[in-house]
């Protein structure tokens, strides 16, 4: 059933108020069992969130225009609140708030070892703590038919509100994992046969099309780092390649997003992985709410 509410301050709307460590805390986040919550936020994500077999705890809809995806969780007896424009961005924090969001609990993830035995292409990151890049990550490697994501201890939450936003809702369901260090995974990877390259924006770097212009590997990952501090030495020495995407003068690296797409396409499977489909079109709406965060991970 749904459930007027105008008062923005009732307390079953307190979920809906949370910051990201009130929905999970870096405990939540490292635990691949499932611990926490996320949100999602727009149909789309919703819908995607519920396509992914996650289980919604309560959800906040536009009294006026609740989307179709509104009814599906209100036939599953989650609680469904409905309030005008006013009250839900005064609940939210958003300006503009969106027709509906929905609180989930975080699914289990695989684990490292899970993941490095079942894929043949993997998108490894450390030190990207912005969830804007690691949502544009998630995106380019799952549309670009790759099998899944391992960051280390330090990179962004894929489930952050934000990572969610930009990925399109793509990070619930595309496989990732999480580890402290990420020279650990690297060293699996190279023990199980993969290829794994290393981007960097250093000069004696191999070219990434002449990577891409050798025969594919069978397994491959390609690591990606912030900018500044780029690639730990320990990551770069555990590397089959340190590869570089070159650049016009004056200009240093990319962003840490658009190189994963840069190296993604270069590097991409023959047979895309069964599941995905089609290209970035109607299905994905644009991303149309503002980043007040600078976007600076970045490779070269």
């Amino acid at each position: 059933m749904v459930i007027p509410v105008d008062d923005p301050g009732d307390p079953r709307l307190e979920v809906f108020r949370r910051n990201e460590r009130g929905l999970a805390n870096r405990p939540d986040r490292r635990d691949d069992a499932g611990a926490g919550l996320f949100l999602a936020e727009g149909d789309l994500v919703v819908e995607r969130a519920l396509r992914a077999g996650c289980t919604a705890v309560a959800a906040l809809v536009d009294d006026a225009r609740p989307p179709a995806v509104a009814h599906r969780l209100d036939t599953q007896a989650v609680p469904v609140y409905a309030g005008g424009e006013r009250m839900r961005a005064l609940v939210t924090g958003l300006g503009v708030p969106h027709a509906i969001i929905a609180v989930f609990r975080r699914p289990r993830r695989p684990t490292v070892a899970g993941l490095v035995a079942a894929a043949n292409r993997l998108v490894l990151v450390e030190a990207v703590d912005n969830p804007v890049n690691v949502g544009g990550i998630v995106r380019n490697a799952a549309g670009l038919g790759w099998d899944g994501l391992i960051l280390d201890g330090t990179s962004a939450d894929p489930l952050a509100r934000r990572a969610l936003r930009v990925s399109m809702g793509q990070a619930i369901g595309f496989p990732h994992a999480r580890l402290r260090h990420l020279a650990e995974a690297v060293e699996q990877l190279r023990a199980a046969g993969f290829t794994v390259a290393a981007l960097t924006p250093a000069a004696d770097g191999v070219d990434l099309a002449d990577l891409a212009a050798q025969p594919p590997a069978a397994r491959l990952a390609v690591v990606i780092g912030a900018e500044r501090a780029g690639l730990s030495a320990e990551v770069l020495a555990a590397a089959t390649w340190r590869v570089r995407i070159p650049m016009a003068g004056g200009v240093d690296s990319l962003n840490a997003a658009a190189a994963s797409a840069v190296a993604c396409w270069a590097l991409r499977p023959a047979v895309p992985r069964a599941q995905l489909s089609g290209s970035a079109g109607p299905g994905d709406e644009p991303v149309d709410e503002p980043v007040d965060e600078p976007v600076d991970d970045a490779v070269g």
